[in-house]
Parts: C-alpha cells; structure tokens; sequence
C-alpha cells in the first residue's frame, strides 16, 4: 500500500497512529542533528522528522531533492515548533522506513505558492506548475462549481445530452476550426463554435430541458478571458418566455454563489442595452459603483467652444473624491484617453476643489455660473473631478465607459470579492455593416424578436429589438441567449436579411428549417462562459488559470508544442498534399 493517508488529513487526533504518506518532497531542510522532509500531495504538507541516530535513515532524507517522489511509514507524534499555517502544522510523523519511489531532476521554477517562474516557463512545464497550491484550489474551485451546476439542473429536470464535435462549419460567427475528411476527399468537418443548432433540434425532438457542459471552438484573436478551445454550460428550454429562462438561470447563479461562495444574492438587477449604453457605454457594464454618464449637450454647446459645438455628443463622469488631481496627473489621463487603443483628441476636466471653488480646462469658454450648472449636473460636491469627452456618440460613449473602468480600477471600487450580477436586455437584432452594406445578427442569426416589434422586420428591421438577454457580472459578460425563432417563415426572413438566398440558406440550414415544419415548440436558452464563470469566482478574469492545459496568447500549447505540422504522408493521406508542378 503506497498510502493510508493524504498529507494534508492528519491532525492531533491521530497522535500515536502509524500510518503511510508517499508524495512529492517540497523541501529539505539538514539541521545537522535532524534533517525535516515537506512531504506534499494535492491535500496538503506533511512534516518528517528524521533524527540522526537512525544513521540509514538520515542518510537517505539526505539523498532526498526537491520533487522526489517518496513513501514514508511512520508514526503521528505532536510536533514540539508548531506550524500555524497550515491545517497539518501540530503533527510530525516519526519515520519508520523512507521509500524513493522516482527520483527528479531539479525543477526549472519553485513549485510553491510564490513561484519565481515566469508564465512562459510554467506554460512550458505545465505538468509541473500543476502541482501547485493556487493551481491545484483553482482547478478543485472548477471542479466543485461543475458539480453544483449538474446538481441544480439535475434537480430542475435537464437531462444532459451529448452533441457531435464533428460538424457542418457555418459562414456566421467567427471562423471554424475545419478537420479533413479522409472518406470524403476535398470535404471538411468543423469543430463546433456552440451546439446552437443541435440544441434546437432537442427541442423539436421533444427533450425539452436539455444541458451540457461542453466544448466550443473559435478560431478568434485572444486575450486574457479567451481561448481558441473553451467551455459552456450550454442550455435550452422547450414551452419557455423570456422569464422563465431569466428566472431559471438567475436560480442556477444564485445556487453556485450559495453552494459556491457561501453568499446569498439579491434578486439581479435588469436594464435595457439602451440604458446601458447611454449610462456606462458598454453592453456589459460593471455596476459595482456609480460614475454614470452624464450628457452635456443641452448646456455646454453654442458657448463658442469648438470642440463641444462641432461633437455629436458631450458627456461626463464624476470621479468623486479626485480634485486634488494634479497637473500631471491630469496629463497623464489626457495621453490615456489618446492612445491607439482609445483614440480620443484630448479630455476635458472640471475641478470642484475642497475650498469651493471651480477650476476647469476650459475657463476660457465657461463662466463660473456656466461650471456651476456642470457641478448641478454631475450633483458633484467639493473634492469631485468632472472628466469629459465630446466626439461621435459611438466612438466617445465607448471611450467614457474605459474611462470609467480605468479609474474604477485607480480607486480601487472593482474590488474582485464584490459581486454584482446584472441583466441586460433588448438588444439590436441586426447591426449594419457600414462598408458591406449588409445586416449581421447581432447574437446569431436564430435569434426570435420582440414580439411586439416582429412587424417592423419586413419595414425597417434596424429598429427590430431581440428577444435576447445577456447575464453580465463584474462588467464581463458571462452568458448570454435568446427566445429562438420556430417558424420557418420567419427564419427565412431572417436568413434573407442577413444575405443568404434561398438556396444558400437551405444548403446550409435546410436540416434546420426542415425541422420547423414537423412540430417545432417555442423554445429558448441561455450559454454561460464556463471558463470565466470560475474565473470570476476564483476573484480574477484571467480564464487560463482555471485551465488545465490552456493555450498562450497565441493559440499554441508550449508544452506539447502545438500545433505542428504534418508531415507529407499525413498529408497526401488526407488529399491535402501540394503537388509539385508538371515542368515537361
């Protein structure tokens, strides 16, 4: 037996209990008189005290390095130093035989909680930053959240049905991952972006709660809460309106931060995508604090300031608390909201300072009373900073809300152990492409209206809102679905408008409208970001720490150094080989 215990299990309790530990050596340390062996496993580290006087033993604790793997037999006993620190840190075990099961080269990086390996490195060495404490409670953090989001649907009654991995690649969404068909010469499977469609076609067969966890693929640009492979709970509902889905899935959010996190949520605030961007300037606000937007228009235009004269829209935060900013300070924010990634020309500030008076950017222009009515406005007080910007509405609401989360994060309000969930509705069914000219699905294409607008998508479909609906937490979108659309017509229309003809959209989705025509129930579901949704969780938004052998920020895995190429027989193999050119 290589084990009666776990290193980490062990308390005063078992004092006098002989027992087996065997795992990976953290650290020695030779006292001289007696040398002490870290023993550590998954559950926790174990401390070994090897006295001198057994000759054999010390000789072989003294043969031990860092990442042996070792079984020691021996007996529990109170350790004289405790160790506060760890849940193992009043037990010792008094060694009867210390086994070297493997032995380890020395690790490129200190596998310990404070690491001095680079990500690169760890990356690199995966199955070795694996073994780490924060690593190992994040992955346990994900397993334990899997478990309960199983259990309540379970107790909702969703059946968890699998979909294929090898389908049809489609033209909307972001781009495929495509696998030749050796059977098939010249034909291609595509990895799945979601099991969209298979899901529906669930609900036409009549299983109407369906679940999965499972994996999605995109071939997209990446960034730190995106990977080219990645998880959902992925969901669908049969006989369901828009608050039976919200209702279930708010239920299931509630659930995991309870069973999770040990917190009781409030019912989930809802606003519309309107508000929300007229507010925060994003479709996923962090609602975690204040600074709202506040549109100057209608009293800082037609005051001989050309910036504001010449803008399709002036609007403002209140930064509380941040008058005593100074110059460069101020100059500092001016060059942020001008970088690339922001591309505004300048920023505007108002200061209310602690004294009462008002100090602006733009004296010149605004009289005292002028910036009296901009404090009003922002129903700032002394010790706030109005900060401003004015441009195209799109351009500059987007430029405010990063703004607005930058000095969030420069005050320290998006603390990551402040929860604060939010629906967000009635989003655009279509958005134009401005040089294409075409329609696009702003969620995807099987998406149903509002049915109070369904008349407009033959007369004006940019007015039409979708029957659609976003759970965002902490200013990341972490699901997002739809009431989906079960009539043939209207998915023709809707296939129609987003350019497809006729026969295109039957060559690619004729299973699917097909389908509709035999029974098809109204129906609805909801996809949650698995990755970010532990991420969050685990108090961060970097999704590759809660993955166990995630990809870098340019798709590769550069541990097992992929991907790679094939070499020519694979090729031909897949009739994928180049064939050199006939020069007779």
């Amino acid at each position: 037996m290589h084990r009666t215990n776990t290193c980490g299990e062990l308390r005063l309790a078992d004092q006098g209990k002989k027992v087996t530990l065997s795992g990976w050596v953290q650290k020695v340390r030779d006292l001289g008189h007696m040398v002490f062996v870290d023993l550590r496993d998954r559950y926790g580290i174990t401390q070994i005290n090897v006295p001198s006087d057994n000759a054999k033993l010390y000789e072989t604790a003294n043969k031990l390095g860092r990442e042996f793997v070792v079984k020691v037999t021996g007996t529990v006993k109170e350790r004289e130093s405790k160790n506060k620190n760890i849940p193992t840190g009043d037990i010792e075990i008094d060694p009867e035989s210390i086994t070297i099961l493997n032995q380890a080269k020395l690790p490129p990086f200190k596998i310990e909680d404070d690491t001095d390996g680079g990500e690169e490195l760890r990356m690199q060495y995966r199955f070795l930053d694996l073994r780490r404490g924060p690593v190992q409670r994040n992955l346990a953090l994900r397993h334990r959240i899997s478990m309960e989001t199983r259990k309540y649907l379970d107790s909702q009654g969703f059946l968890d049905i699998e979909t294929p991995y090898m389908i049809k690649s489609t033209p909307e969404g972001a781009r495929d991952f495509v696998v030749p068909s050796r059977m098939n010469p010249g034909q291609f499977y595509a990895l799945p972006q979601s099991p969209q469609t298979f899901k529906q076609l669930l609900m036409v067969a009549g299983y109407d709660r369906y679940y999965q966890i499972v994996r999605c693929f995109r071939d997209e640009d990446l960034r730190a809460d995106r990977q080219p492979e990645f998880t959902q709970i992925d969901c669908e509902m049969a006989f369901v309106e828009m608050e039976d889905v919200l209702n279930t899935f708010e239920g299931l959010t509630k659930y995991l931060f309870k069973s999770v996190k040990g917190l009781d949520m409030a019912d989930f605030p809802r606003i519309t995508y309107a508000e929300a961007m007229k507010k925060y300037g994003s479709d996923k606000p962090d609602i975690r604090f204040g600074m709202e937007f506040v549109e100057m228009n209608s009293f800082a235009q037609n005051k001989g300031f050309v910036v504001f004269d010449n803008a399709e829209l002036v609007v403002g935060i209140n930064a509380k608390g941040c008058s005593e900013y100074t110059r460069k300070e101020l100059d500092a924010l001016t060059d942020w909201v001008k970088r690339p990634q922001i591309g505004m020309q300048g920023l505007i500030y108002l200061k209310y300072n602690l004294d009462g008076s008002l100090k602006s950017s733009v004296d010149k222009f605004f009289d005292q009373e002028a910036l009296q009515g901009w404090a009003l406005a922002f129903n700032a007080q002394p010790g706030d900073l109005i900060l401003v910007l004015a441009g195209n509405v799109e351009k500059t609401r987007k430029a405010l809300g990063e703004l607005r989360l930058e000095m969030g994060n420069r005050l320290g309000l998006r603390k990551p152990d402040h929860y604060q969930p939010l629906w967000v509705l009635d989003f655009p069914l279509l958005e134009l492409d401005e040089e294409s000219g075409r329609w696009h699905a702003m969620h995807h294409p099987f998406t149903s209206p509002l049915p109070e607008d369904l008349e407009l998508i033959n007369t004006d479909p940019g007015k039409v809102r979708a029957n659609a609906y976003d759970l965002t937490l902490n200013g990341v979108e972490v699901g997002g679905g739809s009431i989906r659309i079960h009539d043939r017509k209207l998915q023709a229309r809707m296939f129609e408008l987003l350019g497809f003809t006729p026969e295109q959209a039957e060559a690619q989705f004729g299973f699917l409208l097909g389908a509709f025509e035999y029974g098809a129930p109204p129906h609805g579901g909801i996809a949650f970001g698995f990755d970010r949704l532990c991420a969050l969780l685990g108090g961060t938004e970097i999704i590759r720490d809660f993955i166990a052998f995630p990809k870098n920020n340019s798709g590769r895995d550069v541990m097992i150094d992929a991907p790679a190429p094939l070499d020519l027989a694979q090729l031909d193999e897949l009739f994928l080989a180049v064939k050199p050119l006939d020069k007779g």
